[in-house]
């Protein structure tokens, strides 16, 4: 794969044969997002886990105590008082059945997280072919088929973020932007690995933590010491 200049350039910052402690490897990848844009820095965790077996499944969500650094728009599924909940708590959008014909036949996807009360999953579930395969179906495991609507827009506005297995057993999460101080994105890093180490099933044989990477949007990838994460 032909990389550009700029990535070549970053790329003779990490030296691939090293594993470095997450203090280090946040320092290493502040210094080589160097594209115009505030980077995203994220972690790319390759487990041990078959996804194929429902036991060995991993999904859940936690709150990164400096945020993400982006602003996150959500959508309420919900009806009678809880939508007048959700608005108070700040969604950005609030409806019912009206939105399946905007979602399902215009497109329609002007939000990043979807929240729905219990009772709206009969509708919600419709649109399981849409959001399904964008990561947009809300999940109880995740805290968004809930009816404490008002907590769950506050946690993702504040720095929810959702973590799951993709079809190679990796997980691949943000924590937030290169122009973060250097102690906030260890800490948010922190918390997202006691997180995921905390969902580690029981019935995995093994290592549970292959491998911790951490890059930058345009960056090189960061090997983590993941010895003393376990």
């Amino acid at each position: 794969m032909k990389h550009g200049k700029k990535y070549n350039e970053a790329a003779k910052l990490v030296d691939r044969s090293q594993v470095l402690e997450p203090a280090e490897a946040v320092a290493v990848v502040k210094k080589t997002a160097t594209a115009k844009f505030d980077e995203t820095v994220e972690v790319h965790i390759r487990t041990g886990c078959d996804g194929r077996h429902a036991d060995q499944q991993i999904r859940g969500a936690v709150v990164l105590p400096n945020g993400t650094g982006k602003s996150v728009r959500v959508l309420v599924f919900a009806k009678g008082d809880k939508i007048n909940e959700a608005e108070a708590a700040g969604a950005d959008h609030v409806g019912g059945e009206e939105l399946i014909p905007k979602i399902q036949n215009d497109g329609w996807l002007d939000f990043d997280v979807v929240v729905a009360t219990p009772d709206m999953m009969g509708v919600v579930g419709r649109l399981g072919k849409v959001l399904g395969p964008k990561g947009l179906m809300p999940n109880p495991k995740a805290g968004t088929v809930t009816m404490d609507v008002a907590k769950a827009i506050a946690d993702i506005k504040a720095g929810k973020i959702e973590y799951r297995l993709d079809k190679s057993n990796i997980i691949h999460c943000p924590i937030g932007k290169a122009s973060f101080d250097e102690n906030k994105l260890v800490e948010n890093f922190n918390a997202l690995m006691e997180a995921v180490l905390k969902a580690k099933p029981s019935t995995l044989k093994g290592q549970y933590l292959r491998s911790v990477t951490l890059a930058s949007t345009m960056g090189p990838g960061v090997k983590v010491n993941t010895m003393k994460l376990v």
